[in-house]
């Protein structure tokens, strides 16, 4: 852990940072417990999970509200407000681990397709489930799950699938943008910028850098999936959105572009 040249205010977002990252490991441990009428018990109905997400995204938002107040990070949220209708499939771009609680934590009704991997995860595994977020799989019968979310809820989609590599380039699995034009009533990008970057694949926890990071969370334009499929068939309009989308979101995620 390489921190000989730490200023001091580096120390003190170090020592806050690693508070937090232990809060939100205990708690989520906790969350076995607390969420376990939710998983045991409960029918696995959309009321229920709905009152399962405005639990657990409630004590996200209270971590959020953490890393800004103990001047870990700043974060400005634009546009929101337009965010969480029944049918909206969400595009996000993932620079950094804290995405995910970011907007979830401001769009509490939503579902969201997570890694696979996130359900051996004992901070999160409980969450996953109670919630009735949606593990990420390659076969048909995903696309029914999601054609069935998106027929009463709001979906949030992180298309790279993984975070940002260590380039800032963003590249979209065809994928999302194909489920959103055959089950969405209407796909909403938001896009992530967070300079200096943080959190980012590959970069220990403890690697704090020199500013604090600020995050702006930027909703984009409504794009109308039938208007797209009048045009053209679903597989080119699908990787015609694609591409679109990939530029958008590189051009805006530019570091010279001004909020």
């Amino acid at each position: 852990m390489a921190m000989a040249h730490y200023t001091l205010d580096q120390y003190r977002r170090l020592l806050a940072t690693a508070v937090g990252f232990a809060l939100f490991g205990v708690f989520g441990v906790l969350f076995k417990i607390i969420l376990l009428p939710y998983i045991r018990f409960s029918d696995g109905s959309l009321k229920s999970q709905l009152a399962a997400r405005r639990l657990v995204t409630a004590s996200w938002r209270w971590f959020t509200r953490y890393l800004t107040g103990a001047g870990i990070v700043e974060a400005h949220f634009h546009g929101f407000e337009r965010l969480g209708k029944p049918g909206q499939l969400i595009l996000a771009n993932h620079p950094s681990l804290l995405d995910v609680v970011f907007i979830l934590s401001r769009v509490p009704e939503a579902n969201c397709v997570v890694k696979t991997d996130l359900q051996h995860n004992p901070a999160m595994s409980s969450q996953i489930r109670a919630c009735g977020y949606v593990p990420n799989q390659e076969n048909l019968d995903f696309v029914d799950v999601i054609d069935g979310i998106l027929r009463k809820e709001c979906l949030l989609i992180f298309p790279e699938g993984t975070r940002t590599g260590a380039d800032g380039k963003i590249t979209f699995h065809r994928g999302a943008v194909s489920l959103g034009l055959r089950s969405a009533k209407v796909i909403t990008p938001v896009v992530v910028k967070m300079s200096p970057p943080n959190y980012k694949k590959g970069q220990p926890w403890y690697k704090i850098p020199k500013q604090k990071p600020v995050y702006h969370f930027i909703v984009g334009d409504d794009i109308d999936p039938q208007s797209r499929l009048n045009e053209k068939p679903l597989p080119i309009a699908a990787r015609r959105l694609n591409d679109e989308l990939q530029a958008y979101f590189n051009r805006h995620t530019s570091e010279h572009e001004a909020v």
